[in-house]
């Protein structure tokens, strides 16, 4: 069972990582300051996302769902006896 929880971890890391991709794109769309700033800045991106709610919906809510996913894998890891030291929480 602790496979599938990696599995599933994986493939929500995956889909999290393709939705904030899609969010820092319309970041240096808007400008290059602003994709600058979402990369190195922490918290700059999550600005953008509310100051552009409209453009940048769809990427951020893909995001939020593959972060949930990829925790609903951590999740099962842990319930099925995943040694801590295995789990991708770093």
């Amino acid at each position: 069972m602790t496979e599938i929880g990696i599995l599933i971890c994986t493939v929500g890391w995956i889909v999290s990582l393709v939705g904030s991709i899609m969010v820092l794109i319309k970041a240096f769309q808007k400008s290059i300051l602003w994709g600058l700033g979402s990369l190195f800045i922490p918290f700059v991106i999550l600005v953008f996302v509310i100051m552009n709610w409209e453009d940048t919906k769809k990427g951020f809510l893909i995001a939020l769902a593959g972060s949930g996913v990829a925790f609903v894998g951590i999740i099962i890891m842990v319930m099925f006896g995943a040694p801590v030291e295995t789990l991708p929480l770093e």
